[in-house]
């Protein structure tokens, strides 16, 4: 079956492609003004290397070899070199999904025509692409300038017919993998290896992956906060929209309105509706606010990858209508570093707001529960260290959340004396995201041991039924039992996006 293609023009991309890529194997088109603009390019570079400028990265040593000129009869094995000895990179494999966008995003960069690569470089590029050849790229190694260099590498090696991908699930020689689809090793012309290995787009495609994930979980919390605010028997009057149109914050007015959707109808708030409790704990009323402020920041994360995603990072930059090649930082990915720090602040925050409500839950005097959730509390621990499991988790994930753009280490003999460790800053996300819908499940299956003793009242439409949907794989928690059995079963319901019934209202991001 012949993917989906995406098709490469003056349009930027858009979120359809990166999420298309992103899911599943997808395959690239370049319009013909885009194959216009990168051979006239290319054609640059082979006029440079006709005369006696030096042009960094084409006929020059790379970093603080910049002054050693290169004659041209070494110049394929400048390229050669570059691309061996910089696949340097370490630690796991990035996913899949992550790889493909990393394609992806390169072959969009190079199609602006300022990277003086050729045709043939991006057709091989887009081969990998349309016959789901990935390249197994370690995670750890890049520092985010210039570029990321070592995971760029090791990208690159697999076209010239060096390294390993993955094709179909397993692992085999990138020679093995191109000869099994007729593709031709690549042999890189005059500086085809340094605009590949210039850029950022493994630390992009590492952020967007995140943000992707985190959405599904931002919309798993608000789900559960509505439940959890059932369980104790919590006002519905702090998600009023007079309240929040007095705060306009976009994040904000939103989180309220999906909040009030999803406790809509419910008759266990219609039955206390008199109660003389005046107010809930911050956790559960001030969940628009909170909430609201993550769901701002992750949309200004969101147009920040938008914008790296259509961008050209490579150096030094060609501009054909004139010949100049210009040196410059487009490599240096501080945008993204930025990016990346700010959504590890709203994962946290959206981990901890949760483990507070888990937290009241077990407290007898704050839920009006039976202590712990459970009917015969002493013989039974119930959901005791549960919640110790939520408050481990989100301690970690405070401590993951640690800006790393503020961190710098001199590279390459201090020729590149600031970086921005944007790939460090994208790389703690995954683990970030999985404390937090551990931490969501921990509340989750809280929740719904909540709702189980207001019975015989009913929740909301939309509660009753993540409750049967949560019921269909953990039980009712009746006497003590392995807690982890039942965090393993929500996890697999929650990774499956279940719960995250907002998540089209809420993630609708501008276009460029």
């Amino acid at each position: 079956m012949t993917p989906p293609a995406i098709k490469i023009s003056e349009r930027p991309l858009t979120w359809r492609d990166l999420r298309l890529a992103h899911t599943d194997p997808a395959g690239v088109t370049l319009a013909k003004s885009a194959q216009k603009r990168v051979t006239r390019a290319a054609g640059t570079i082979a006029s440079v290397t006709k005369g006696d400028d030096a042009v960094y990265g084409v006929n020059t040593g790379f970093g603080k070899l910049a002054q050693t000129r290169i004659d041209n009869d070494h110049l394929v094995d400048l390229q050669l070199n570059l691309i061996r000895s910089h696949a340097a990179g370490t630690g796991p494999a990035l996913s899949d999904s992550i790889v493909r966008l990393i394609l992806l995003l390169k072959i969009k960069s190079l199609s602006f025509g300022h990277s003086g690569v050729r045709l043939e470089l991006i057709d091989k590029l887009a081969s990998l692409l349309a016959h789901n050849i990935l390249p197994v790229i370690p995670s750890r190694g890049s520092v985010g300038a210039s570029g990321d260099l070592a995971p760029l590498a090791h990208m690159s090696l697999v076209l010239i017919g060096e390294g390993k991908a993955r094709v179909d699930g397993r692992t085999v020689s990138a020679a093995k993998a191109l000869g099994g689809a007729g593709i031709e090793p690549l042999e890189p012309a005059p500086k085809e290896g340094l605009a590949l290995l210039n850029g950022t787009q493994v630390s992009t495609a590492i952020t967007l992956d995140a943000l992707f994930r985190a959405e599904d979980l931002f919309a798993t919390a608000l789900l559960t906060g509505a439940m959890s605010v059932d369980a104790i028997l919590g006002s519905d009057t702090p998600f009023d929209a007079r309240i929040h149109a007095l705060r306009p914050h976009p994040g904000q007015a939103a989180s309220a309105a999906a909040i009030r959707k999803i406790l809509r109808g419910s008759k266990i708030r219609a039955s206390h509706v008199n109660c003389e409790r005046v107010q809930d704990p911050y956790s559960f009323r001030c969940q628009p606010q909170v909430m609201g402020a993550c769901l701002d920041q992750m949309f200004d994360v969101a147009r920040k990858l938008l914008i790296e995603a259509n961008s050209v990072t490579d150096n030094p930059l060609i501009f054909a209508s004139t010949g100049d090649a210009l040196s410059g930082g487009n490599f240096h990915a501080e945008p993204v570093a930025f990016a990346a720090d700010a959504l590890a602040l709203a994962i946290a925050e959206v981990g901890a707001l949760s483990e507070r409500r888990s937290a009241a839950m077990i407290d007898a005097n704050i839920s009006e529960l039976p202590p712990f959730l459970v009917s015969e509390p002493g013989v039974n621990s119930g959901f005791m260290m549960a919640q110790v499991t939520a408050a481990a988790l989100a301690s970690e994930n405070k401590a993951l959340a640690h800006p790393r753009s503020t961190d710098s280490l001199p590279t390459s003999a201090n020729q590149e004396d600031h970086v921005s460790m944007a790939t460090n800053a994208a790389n703690r996300l995954d683990g970030m995201n999985t404390n937090t819908r551990d931490i969501i499940a921990i509340e989750l299956l809280s929740a719904a041991q909540g709702i189980d003793f207001r019975r015989p009242l009913k929740s909301s439409r939309v509660l009753e039924a993540a409750h049967a949907e949560i019921r269909s794989a953990v039980a009712f928690w009746d006497r003590d039992r392995c807690f982890a059995d039942d965090l393993e079963r929500i996890n697999k319901v929650i990774d499956q996006g279940a719960f995250a019934t907002s998540r089209t209202d809420l993630f609708t991001y501008p276009e460029m």
